[in-house]
């Protein structure tokens, strides 16, 4: 994996590969962080990083200039390596080992952008429960977006909370804002 901009663009990353994860591409990676990059000044943002994995989209906020980031993945292989990459680039990046659900659950702290990206395996009904989650406990900032990535194949347009989508390759990005506050 690569680091697309910031102040460690190009850098590349090598993860254990006895990992369980699928890294969001660097195309569809730099897609997502360009519609972004019109919206949000990174360095004023917090992002909680859900199903976080390798920590790919942790790193290439951090590398913006996000300084508040919190990285969530039930595999201690996975938090271990965000964890010990964050040290090693001196990125303020907090690893979280929980489940997504149950973090979302507990958590009190609002930010800005919520991204998940589950297996894509996983049953449309958890799918469905992130953003219900999400809005339920009101973990976004006023002005406040979840994306989650999903397969090609997954509509997650039904939620009330579902905003548009972008499609790139095989994945799919969906947002979510709370549509009644804007």
């Amino acid at each position: 994996m690569r680091i697309i901009s910031g102040k460690y663009k190009g850098k590349r990353i090598a993860a254990p590969k006895k990992l369980p994860v699928r890294p969001t591409t660097d195309m569809a990676k730099e897609a997502l962080f360009n519609i972004l990059n019109n919206s949000y000044y990174f360095e004023k943002i917090s992002v909680l990083d859900l199903f976080s994995g390798t920590g790919n989209i942790s790193f290439e906020f951090a590398s913006r200039g996000t300084d508040q980031i919190i990285a969530v993945d039930t595999d201690f292989g996975c938090v271990k390596f965000i964890d010990k990459t964050a040290k090693e680039l001196h990125f303020n990046i907090t690893a979280i080992k929980s489940n997504a659900f149950a973090y979302l659950e507990k958590a009190a702290q609002k930010t800005d952008i919520i991204f998940a990206d589950p297996p894509y395996d996983m049953l449309l009904s958890e799918f469905d429960k992130i953003p219900e989650l999400v809005f339920k406990n009101q973990l976004l900032q006023e002005d406040g977006l979840l994306i989650i990535e999903h397969s090609k194949h997954m509509t997650l347009s039904s939620s009330p909370y579902f905003s548009g989508q972008r499609k790139y390759g095989g994945s799919v990005f969906s947002f979510f804002e709370n549509i009644s506050e804007n």
